[in-house]
Protein backbone atom coordinates (compact mmCIF):
# COMPACT_ATOMS: atom_id res chain seq x y z
CA UNK A 1 0.00 0.00 0.00
CA UNK A 2 1.15 3.62 -0.83
CA UNK A 3 -0.66 5.27 1.41
CA UNK A 4 -1.52 4.82 5.61
CA UNK A 5 -5.23 5.68 6.22
CA UNK A 6 -6.14 6.83 9.74
CA UNK A 7 -9.22 7.66 11.04
CA UNK A 8 -9.80 10.91 12.86
CA UNK A 9 -12.06 11.37 16.48
CA UNK A 10 -14.87 11.65 13.20
CA UNK A 11 -14.96 8.24 11.53
CA UNK A 12 -15.38 9.38 7.86
CA UNK A 13 -13.04 11.82 7.85
CA UNK A 14 -9.20 10.27 7.45
CA UNK A 15 -5.65 11.08 7.34
CA UNK A 16 -4.05 9.74 4.66
CA UNK A 17 -0.42 9.87 4.57
CA UNK A 18 1.43 8.88 1.33
CA UNK A 19 5.04 6.94 1.11
CA UNK A 20 7.42 9.53 -0.05
CA UNK A 21 10.63 8.31 -1.63
CA UNK A 22 13.40 10.54 -0.65
CA UNK A 23 16.78 11.07 -1.25
CA UNK A 24 19.62 14.07 -1.48
CA UNK A 25 18.03 14.91 -4.96
CA UNK A 26 14.47 15.52 -3.32
CA UNK A 27 11.60 13.63 -3.10
CA UNK A 28 8.92 12.03 -5.03
CA UNK A 29 5.13 10.42 -3.82
CA UNK A 30 1.83 10.28 -5.49
CA UNK A 31 -0.90 12.33 -4.73
CA UNK A 32 -3.75 10.82 -5.61
CA UNK A 33 -4.32 6.84 -6.68
CA UNK A 34 -8.00 6.05 -7.27
CA UNK A 35 -7.37 2.56 -6.85
CA UNK A 36 -5.56 3.63 -3.26
CA UNK A 37 -8.00 6.13 -2.72
CA UNK A 38 -10.79 3.39 -3.31
CA UNK A 39 -9.56 0.53 -1.60
CA UNK A 40 -8.49 2.01 1.54
CA UNK A 41 -10.38 5.57 1.65
CA UNK A 42 -13.62 5.08 0.10
CA UNK A 43 -15.32 3.34 -2.42
CA UNK A 44 -17.46 5.26 -5.62
CA UNK A 45 -15.79 8.54 -5.38
CA UNK A 46 -15.28 10.92 -8.82
CA UNK A 47 -13.46 13.81 -8.22
CA UNK A 48 -14.63 16.82 -10.46
CA UNK A 49 -12.71 20.15 -9.86
CA UNK A 50 -9.12 20.91 -8.32
CA UNK A 51 -9.05 23.98 -6.45
CA UNK A 52 -6.04 26.02 -5.38
CA UNK A 53 -5.52 28.86 -2.87
CA UNK A 54 -2.73 31.06 -1.61
CA UNK A 55 -3.16 33.07 1.98
CA UNK A 56 -0.99 34.33 4.06
CA UNK A 57 -0.39 33.60 7.87
CA UNK A 58 -3.83 34.16 9.91
CA UNK A 59 -6.25 33.81 7.14
CA UNK A 60 -8.83 31.64 8.26
CA UNK A 61 -11.37 30.01 5.29
CA UNK A 62 -14.46 28.66 6.48
CA UNK A 63 -16.47 26.74 7.93
CA UNK A 64 -17.58 26.02 4.51
CA UNK A 65 -19.88 23.59 2.83
CA UNK A 66 -22.78 23.74 0.53
CA UNK A 67 -26.59 22.82 1.20
CA UNK A 68 -27.24 21.25 -2.06
CA UNK A 69 -24.37 19.68 -4.24
CA UNK A 70 -22.83 18.63 -1.92
CA UNK A 71 -18.80 18.44 -1.52
CA UNK A 72 -16.71 15.62 -0.70
CA UNK A 73 -12.99 17.49 -0.27
CA UNK A 74 -9.52 15.79 -0.66
CA UNK A 75 -7.36 18.64 0.97
CA UNK A 76 -3.38 18.61 1.13
CA UNK A 77 -0.83 22.03 1.51
CA UNK A 78 2.15 22.28 -0.82
CA UNK A 79 3.53 24.95 0.60
CA UNK A 80 3.71 26.33 4.28
CA UNK A 81 1.36 24.48 7.40
CA UNK A 82 -2.34 25.19 8.42
CA UNK A 83 -4.93 23.62 10.82
CA UNK A 84 -7.48 21.66 9.20
CA UNK A 85 -10.49 21.49 11.02
CA UNK A 86 -14.06 19.42 9.33
CA UNK A 87 -17.30 19.47 11.26
CA UNK A 88 -19.90 16.71 11.11
CA UNK A 89 -23.47 18.97 10.33
CA UNK A 90 -25.46 15.79 9.34
CA UNK A 91 -28.35 15.96 11.91
CA UNK A 92 -29.00 12.69 11.95
CA UNK A 93 -25.27 11.72 12.73
CA UNK A 94 -24.51 10.76 15.91
CA UNK A 95 -21.32 12.87 15.76
CA UNK A 96 -23.65 15.93 14.75
CA UNK A 97 -21.68 19.03 15.71
CA UNK A 98 -18.74 17.58 16.08
CA UNK A 99 -15.22 18.91 14.96
CA UNK A 100 -12.11 17.11 14.03
CA UNK A 101 -8.25 19.02 13.25
CA UNK A 102 -5.55 17.59 11.65
CA UNK A 103 -2.34 19.66 10.91
CA UNK A 104 -1.20 19.39 7.69
CA UNK A 105 1.66 20.91 5.66
CA UNK A 106 4.26 20.59 3.11
CA UNK A 107 6.52 18.79 5.42
CA UNK A 108 4.39 16.22 6.27
CA UNK A 109 2.50 15.80 3.02
CA UNK A 110 -0.82 14.63 5.09
CA UNK A 111 -4.10 14.57 3.32
CA UNK A 112 -7.41 14.85 4.86
CA UNK A 113 -10.74 13.27 3.22
CA UNK A 114 -13.37 15.24 4.14
CA UNK A 115 -16.82 13.82 2.78
CA UNK A 116 -19.71 15.37 2.37
CA UNK A 117 -22.22 16.50 5.03
CA UNK A 118 -19.42 18.13 7.00
CA UNK A 119 -18.48 21.83 7.18
CA UNK A 120 -14.91 22.27 6.31
CA UNK A 121 -11.98 25.32 6.97
CA UNK A 122 -8.51 26.18 7.63
CA UNK A 123 -6.34 28.73 9.02
CA UNK A 124 -2.69 29.35 8.21
CA UNK A 125 -0.17 29.26 10.83
CA UNK A 126 2.67 29.78 8.67
CA UNK A 127 4.08 32.95 7.08
CA UNK A 128 2.13 31.53 3.95
CA UNK A 129 0.67 28.15 2.59
CA UNK A 130 -1.06 27.16 -0.42
CA UNK A 131 -3.99 25.27 -0.26
CA UNK A 132 -4.73 22.27 -2.95
CA UNK A 133 -8.01 20.38 -2.64
CA UNK A 134 -10.12 18.22 -4.96
CA UNK A 135 -14.06 18.11 -4.85
CA UNK A 136 -16.48 15.58 -5.47
CA UNK A 137 -18.87 18.53 -7.11
CA UNK A 138 -18.84 21.64 -8.72
CA UNK A 139 -19.13 25.19 -6.51
CA UNK A 140 -22.00 26.65 -6.64
CA UNK A 141 -22.47 29.95 -4.92
CA UNK A 142 -25.96 29.82 -4.41
CA UNK A 143 -25.77 27.14 -2.87
CA UNK A 144 -22.63 27.52 -0.39
CA UNK A 145 -22.43 28.17 3.20
CA UNK A 146 -20.57 29.07 6.02
CA UNK A 147 -20.63 28.13 9.80
CA UNK A 148 -18.92 31.03 11.86
CA UNK A 149 -15.47 29.62 12.92
CA UNK A 150 -15.51 30.32 16.59
CA UNK A 151 -19.37 29.23 17.03
CA UNK A 152 -19.06 27.97 20.99
CA UNK A 153 -21.44 25.20 20.60
CA UNK A 154 -19.20 23.40 17.91
CA UNK A 155 -15.73 24.32 20.19
CA UNK A 156 -13.31 24.19 17.98
CA UNK A 157 -9.74 24.28 19.94
CA UNK A 158 -8.09 26.51 17.02
CA UNK A 159 -4.28 26.90 17.73
CA UNK A 160 -3.87 30.36 17.29
CA UNK A 161 -3.69 32.96 19.78
CA UNK A 162 -4.59 36.28 17.44
CA UNK A 163 -7.78 37.31 15.56
CA UNK A 164 -7.45 35.55 11.71
CA UNK A 165 -8.22 37.05 8.80
CA UNK A 166 -11.99 36.27 7.52
CA UNK A 167 -13.41 37.35 4.47
CA UNK A 168 -16.75 39.23 4.55
CA UNK A 169 -18.48 35.70 4.18
CA UNK A 170 -16.94 34.21 6.74
CA UNK A 171 -17.12 36.60 9.53
CA UNK A 172 -20.74 36.50 9.17
CA UNK A 173 -21.10 32.74 9.23
CA UNK A 174 -23.74 31.31 11.16
CA UNK A 175 -24.10 29.53 13.92
CA UNK A 176 -24.80 25.65 14.14
CA UNK A 177 -28.02 26.16 15.98
CA UNK A 178 -29.03 28.50 12.72
CA UNK A 179 -27.46 27.18 9.87
CA UNK A 180 -29.13 24.78 7.30
CA UNK A 181 -27.81 21.12 7.83
CA UNK A 182 -27.74 18.07 6.31
CA UNK A 183 -30.64 15.56 6.82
Amino acid sequence: MAIQVTATTLPEVKIIEPKVFGDARGYFYESFNAREFSAHVQAGVEFVQDNHSRSARGVLRGLHYQVEHAQGKLVRVVEGEVFDVAVDIRKSSPSFGRWAGVTLSAANHRQLWVPPGFAHGFVVLSESAQFLYKTTDYWFPEHERSLVWNDPEIGIEWPIDFEPLLAVKDAAGKRLSEADCFS
